[in-house]
């Protein structure tokens, strides 16, 4: 059974087509014949992150390490939440 499927609208901008798709009126399966699709593998992104080095005290570490183990998440993510606070923390006007 081959369903008629709608032409998919151009758009202007990004913004204009995540619109479209996040609306709840819209069913993809109108515009796209999900039967055939196939699972995309991207083994050449790389990571968003960058590796830097840090030194810190050894005390430092540990009580970082310690209140991360409190809170039952790496200590490298704990310390990028506690990075990023500050910086935003520090962009507000005052």
């Amino acid at each position: 059974m081959n369903k008629r499927l709608k032409t998919i609208p151009k758009f202007k901008t990004e913004a204009a087509e995540r619109r479209f798709w996040e609306s709840r009126a819209k069913n993809s399966t109108e515009y796209v014949d999900w039967t055939k699709s196939q699972r995309a593998a991207f083994s050449r992104l790389r990571p968003s992150t960058q590796a830097i080095s840090l030194r810190l005290p050894g005390t430092l570490l540990e009580r970082i390490r310690a209140q991360a183990n409190k809170l039952d998440v790496p200590y490298q993510s704990l310390m990028k939440i506690w990075l990023t606070e500050k910086v935003d923390e520090a962009a507000k006007p005052r």
